[in-house]
């Protein structure tokens, strides 16, 4: 089994659809990957690049459900985001939008699937759909990867902390 905060996350950006897919290995169950994306509290502690907190100002991950999110950096400059929760499947499925309200007509339709791996492990899968190439390709130039690689290394050391 892996350490902690070896995995690499994979993005793939397709040339034929407007998306970015993710790929991630976590030592952890799906379970505890997928209750670090739905608990506010967990979700806020790992979530985008460091140097940010974040401030959940709306969370029902459920079905039916939308949130919204303030990241907060050093000098008090604030950056939202919000969605909605079209379906979640405990420990497995979460589909939803993603809005930066920053660039509001850049919203994405994510599908994030979560997959129990041999030896305790998971693999988090997400796809992130936009409306045009060029939605995506400004998505992809805003610091995502930094965000995103991050977000998880954080998550790597939230899930380790927590087992």
């Amino acid at each position: 089994m892996s350490t902690t905060g070896t995995h690499e996350t994979e993005i793939i950006i397709p040339t034929d659809v407007p998306s970015v897919r993710l790929v991630r290995e976590f030592d952890a169950p799906a379970a505890n990957v997928f209750r670090a994306h739905t608990d506010p509290e967990l979700f806020a502690r790992w979530n985008g690049p460091r140097g940010l907190t974040q401030r959940n100002e709306h969370w029902e991950m459920r079905t039916g459900g939308a949130y919204r999110y303030v990241h907060v950096d050093a000098d008090g400059s604030e950056y939202a985001f919000f969605g909605s929760i079209h379906e979640v499947r405990q420990d497995r499925l979460i589909v939803q939008t993603f809005t930066y309200e920053g660039f509001p007509d850049g919203v994405s339709l994510d599908r994030l699937e979560f997959e129990d791996l041999p030896d305790g492990r998971c693999r988090l899968t997400s796809v992130s759909l936009v409306d045009s190439f060029a939605g995506r390709d400004a998505f992809v130039a805003s610091g995502m990867e930094v965000g995103i690689r991050e977000g998880y290394e954080k998550l790597d050391e939230l899930l380790a902390a927590t087992a």
